[in-house]
């Protein structure tokens, strides 16, 4: 409800509150944004009435008096009633003006050119950053899931024993006694007497038979002498339905099975449900994406009601299913389909079952949850972090990759509201590690350097295993049948740069990154001219081109020619000369190299 005239400014207020009506109903916004455009006029509107010199003559449609620059004044100055960062004033500033931009947006209607002006201009206040919620540590999850299941057995106990009762009535208190549970319990179920008719012959504390006293301690309350006869209704009231603080037992470990969203699975349907052979199939609503998704939840087939459960999404489901179907039936055709239901008296005497609410009152009551079984966990006690803690276990457990993580939703709004905290530090850690790795071991692995010693004695035994070739490698490399040019190689058709089977399709150009080179004293001539031509090649090209392309060559090429004496080069450069040596390269590379 939205009454404009209690606005000075009430021409301006029925305008915008028309527009509210209108869009309302055109988007088919949820009800949350709904009230959140209300909001919005209800705030500019007090506003309006207090900084407008004129408020009665505010209207969309008019420049003066100047309408645009009061909404303009407005936004800046929402900024100082919220705190630093807070979305807040984007939000309002922004629905105002969504509500501005759809009315003119219509022909029927005038709206004046400043205003429209001001529509062209962006929001002067910043978006605002929400405090992500970080994850539950791993201690208190597993105090959460077991205060959790402790609840479940806990209702599933007392509505056994609520079932017991009705099968042990005699029938209606009328005839058999108003003063035996089992009676009073036997005319709720039936419809057959009301709170109105039962309560009046509720006896004081006093007076009042032991089975009864102990129906009211059983449900965990302590009998007083005011409040016996409504205590008495709640405690019967239980022993036929799930109370609120059951459903949220069942709603935590639900989302610790699935991962998903609290309002996706307390918006359970029936038909929603589907038990498989392997497990359970979900169809949830997603309803700020407008999402309908179908997930499959594979688990080992439970036993009935075993005394206690594996987190997983069938066993839960096939006791909530058990626990809710009593209130279920309670309810209309319309509402029947909810799982989520349960039951409860006013103090005035009323039996209602309702589902569960899925909006803020629900956060809150899961904080009075965990603080009645008396557990201690960080703030804030928001069940949407029992979300996120399965979120990160699943980080964890798929290594980072994003793409595997973010499976039930986009991988923006998993950046935007998952990438922060312990999530993002295992992210980061095994990208830091993977490129480590990748870089330690391109360090690590290159061509094998066998010096004048190791040279002389390729055909002992002891040598081969320690170079890990054969008697038969050796005497090809010592023959030169195993030269590719700049280095020998241990095996030219199992080449880590090409297909197994084939001839090495890189060398020489990669010989000097590859596991199978062998550099041999006789190398030398070949190295020096391969390290002309790459200083040729860094000369051309650009250092950030030379070092992706060359980088690691030119380096190890390096520390191979760092090794040799001077004694030794300057051989290798006279051999050179008097040889007219050339560098062997394929004639395909020259391209290349003469680019």
């Amino acid at each position: 409800m939205f009454d404009p005239s209690r606005y000075r400014c009430a021409a301006l207020a029925t305008e915008l509150a028309d527009e509210w009506v209108a869009y309302s109903e055109l988007s088919s916004v949820s009800q949350g944004q709904v009230v959140a455009y209300r909001r919005s006029i209800r705030r500019f509107a007090a506003y309006a009435d207090l900084h407008s010199d004129d408020p009665s003559a505010l209207s969309l449609a008019r420049d003066i008096p100047d309408l645009a620059l009061l909404i303009h004044e407005w936004s800046r100055a929402l900024t100082t009633e919220f705190s630093e960062g807070s979305t807040s004033p984007w939000s309002y500033a922004s629905d105002l003006r969504t509500l501005i931009r759809f009315r003119a947006a219509r022909d029927d209607v005038t709206v004046a050119a400043s205003v429209r002006r001001l529509l062209s201009t962006p929001v002067p206040v910043a978006h605002g950053r929400c405090n992500e919620l970080d994850e539950f540590t791993r201690q208190e999850k597993q105090a959460l899931i077991r205060a959790a299941w402790d609840q479940v057995r806990a209702v599933e106990k007392r509505l056994g024993r609520g079932r017991d009762l009705l099968a042990s009535a005699l029938g209606h208190p009328e005839q058999h006694g108003w003063h035996s549970p089992a009676n009073l319990l036997w005319a709720l179920d039936n419809g057959t007497a009301t709170f109105a008719q039962i309560r009046p012959r509720v006896p004081k504390l006093s007076s009042a038979p032991a089975q009864l006293v102990e129906i009211v301690e059983q449900g965990g309350v302590q009998p007083t002498d005011r409040l016996f006869s409504h205590q008495l209704m709640v405690a019967l009231v239980a022993l036929l339905y799930p109370r609120h603080e059951d459903l949220q037992a069942f709603r935590l470990l639900l989302v610790a099975a699935t991962g998903h969203a609290p309002e996706e699975l307390t918006g359970l349907r029936v038909k929603d449900v589907e038990f498989t052979p392997s497990g359970v199939r979900l169809a949830m609503d997603k309803q700020r994406a407008g999402w309908t998704r179908h997930r499959q939840f594979d688990a080992p087939a439970p036993t009935p009601h075993p005394e206690a459960g594996a987190l997983n999404a069938p066993e839960v489901l096939r006791r909530l299913l058990a626990v809710t179907e009593k209130a279920r039936l309670a309810v209309g055709e319309a509402g029947r389909e909810r799982i989520f239901q349960w039951g409860a008296v006013t103090f005035g005497g009323t039996l209602t079952v309702r589902p569960f609410a899925s909006n803020g009152a629900s956060a809150s009551t899961f904080g009075r949850w965990v603080a009645a079984r008396g557990l201690t966990v960080s703030k804030p006690v928001d069940i949407r972090r029992m979300r996120k803690s399965v979120k990160v276990e699943k980080a964890i457990a798929r290594r980072g990759v994003v793409a595997d993580i973010a499976d039930d939703h986009t991988f923006q709004t998993f950046m935007g509201h998952y990438a922060h905290g312990t999530t993002l530090h295992v992210i980061s850690g095994n990208v830091v590690n993977r490129a480590q790795r990748r870089w330690l071991d391109t360090a690590l692995h290159g061509p094998v350097i066998v010096n004048d010693e190791a040279a002389a004695k390729l055909d002992e035994p002891d040598v081969r295993a320690a170079l890990g070739i054969s008697g038969e490698q050796a005497q090809q490399i010592i023959t030169g049948q195993l030269d590719m040019g700049v280095t020998s190689c241990r095996d030219p058709f199992a080449s880590p740069y090409s297909k197994a089977g084939e001839l090495c399709a890189v060398a020489p150009l990669r010989c000097l990154e590859c596991t199978n080179a062998f550099i041999l004293p006789s190398n030398l001539p070949q190295l020096l001219l391969f390290a002309r031509h790459l200083q040729r090649l860094r000369l051309q090209l650009t250092p950030q081109h030379f070092h992706a392309l060359w980088g690691q060559s030119y380096a190890n090429l390096k520390a191979v020619i760092d090794e040799r004496t001077p004694n030794e080069i300057t051989l290798a450069r006279r051999q050179i000369e008097e040889q007219g040596l050339t560098l062997q390269l394929p004639l395909a590379t020259h391209a290349e190299f003469d680019q």
